[in-house]
């Protein structure tokens, strides 16, 4: 019995041991890294002069301002296109939305979206085990087989559409209950949808006010709920667009009126995301980027953002319609502090994303490029070198290489020799012309002095760019159809003649 005892405690000793071998064992072993969180926060109608770091004046935005103290603020940055559809479509897909057959700002009528041949930041990210979810304004087709639960969403809660898609009186006072009738109903209510289905309508000014707040209340729950993963989340502001709604909380609160009330609104909000990410101990491994899909309305005054001395606006390829405000934290990877001069655009974030998570690119052609190399601060990378303003349907306007910008002769609307609206109401626009015209950036970005007299060698260079566009994704400008270009997504319509088939 002793000796059984004795052989026991022997064995438990040699088995403790080597379960402490083991455990060392496994410990030396080199953990696998969690991939980095991707939040992206993409404001509407926001300008390039909206925001403290960039020039903003009589509010504050100390929130984004620490962002861009902490990160990296970008300054030739671009989006896809100066309005609101085409510009998300080529955000989520990293093409130019006339690739994908995406141009102009979807209606509430238009029985089109994106198509689902194309693959979204979302969907990539799903093939690593990212949870994805997204809250705002989606506007890339309001039908449910548009929305994005179908397109690599988990979940989503926001208008499926532009917060300026609602009820209107014949003035362009927005209708309530207490309007007098009869009225001129140019648009339905504003569906507020959550997952697929509507849950709410927007009827009122006081309702838009609530949409920041509701829209910041679900991204910092799905932060809290989604800690002990990676996930995508997309945030997709309706402000700064037209109708202006802020919360009772910011009212009367900054110097600039109503749209400085709303801008400082959306940096309370941008602090919450930032507050939720480091309460969660998520802060330093999250990819945080703040940016625009257009700049300001200008016809709209006093509720309308600035370009920052940027040549027009909203719906121009002119700098002040295209050229964003881009902020980029992402602790240990890129330099805080820092400022990137190098040309980028949100085209760019998809095939990045992909190589900072080994995800999968599409089959499919794509128009981006990996900017990663930019967001370290490696000083001699210059990943995209040219850029294409495409607008309308799919009329080339302007092509950038390095600092020089070549715009090709067309026409456009302006703001210039006009006097905008005020407190919510538009002011008409102007209509101009241009004919061909080179401008040098670097000396010239607000584009005041046609140079292409003394450069012609650079003209010749960037009208090869010019036809290499033309031929791939075509240029109605000029009559070229374009052979790289892909269908949109169609309403799937279900008739008698069609069903079945």
């Amino acid at each position: 019995m002793k000796k059984a005892l004795i052989l026991l405690t022997r064995f438990a000793r040699a088995a403790a041991l080597l379960l402490l071998i083991l455990f060392a064992i496994e410990s030396c072993k080199p953990k696998e890294e969690r991939p980095p969180n991707i939040v992206i926060i993409f404001m509407d109608d926001m300008g390039y002069g909206d925001v403290g770091s960039y020039g903003a004046i009589d509010y504050e935005t100390p929130n984004i301002d620490r962002m861009a103290a902490d990160g990296m603020r970008f300054t030739n940055f671009y989006a896809a296109q100066a309005v609101c559809s085409a510009s998300r479509a080529g955000l989520l897909t990293g093409c130019y939305p006339n690739r994908i057959g995406i141009s102009g700002a979807l209606m509430p009528w238009s029985k089109v979206g994106i198509s689902d041949k194309e693959m979204t930041i979302a969907e990539m990210l799903k093939q690593k085990g990212y949870a994805t979810g997204m809250v705002g304004k989606w506007h890339l087709g309001h039908h449910k087989q548009f929305l994005p639960l179908q397109h690599g969403f988990d979940e989503y809660l926001g208008l499926p559409y532009s917060n300026d898609m609602w009820p209107v009186d014949f003035d362009g006072t927005p209708v309530t209950k207490d309007s007098p009738k009869p009225w001129k109903a140019k648009y339905p209510p504003l569906p507020l949808i959550d997952g697929n289905e509507k849950v709410k309508e927007i009827r009122t000014l006081d309702d838009q006010g609530t949409l920041t707040t509701t829209y910041t209340e679900r991204a910092v729950d799905f932060i809290n709920r989604h800690k002990d993963e990676p996930f995508f989340f997309y945030f997709a502001h309706s402000m700064v667009h037209v109708p202006l709604g802020v919360s009772d909380k910011f009212k009367g609160k900054s110097k600039q009126g109503l749209f400085g009330d709303v801008m400082m609104e959306v940096d309370w909000s941008v602090g919450q995301v930032l507050k939720a990410l480091k309460d969660n101990g998520l802060g330093d491994n999250t990819l945080l980027i703040f940016t625009s899909d257009n700049g300001p309305w200008l016809n709209f005054g006093n509720h309308a953002g600035s370009t920052g001395g940027l040549r027009e606006g909203k719906g121009t390829s002119w700098e002040g319609g295209q050229r964003e405000v881009c902020i980029v934290k992402w602790p240990g990877v890129v330099p805080a502090g820092t400022i990137c001069n190098k040309l980028s655009a949100t085209i760019d974030l998809l095939p990045t994303i992909a190589a900072i998570t080994g995800a999968q690119l599409p089959e499919h052609k794509i128009d981006g490029v990996n900017i990663l190399p930019l967001l370290k601060g490696e000083k001699d990378a210059n990943p995209r070198d040219h850029f294409y303003y495409y607008y309308r349907r799919n009329s080339l306007e302007a092509v950038r290489k390095d600092h020089w910008k070549l715009v090709l002769p067309h026409r456009y609307r302006s703001y210039e020799g006009v006097l905008p609206g005020n407190d919510g109401f538009p002011g008409k626009y102007a209509s101009d012309t241009t004919g061909l015209a080179l401008y040098n950036l670097r000396r010239d970005p607000g584009e005041e002095y046609d140079v292409k007299e003394l450069y012609p060698e650079v003209v010749d260079d960037i009208m090869k760019l010019v036809e290499a566009a033309r031929a791939d994704l075509g240029d109605e400008l000029t009559g070229n159809e374009g052979t790289g270009r892909r269908p949109v997504g169609r309403i799937e319509e279900e008739n008698s003649e069609t069903k079945g088939k």
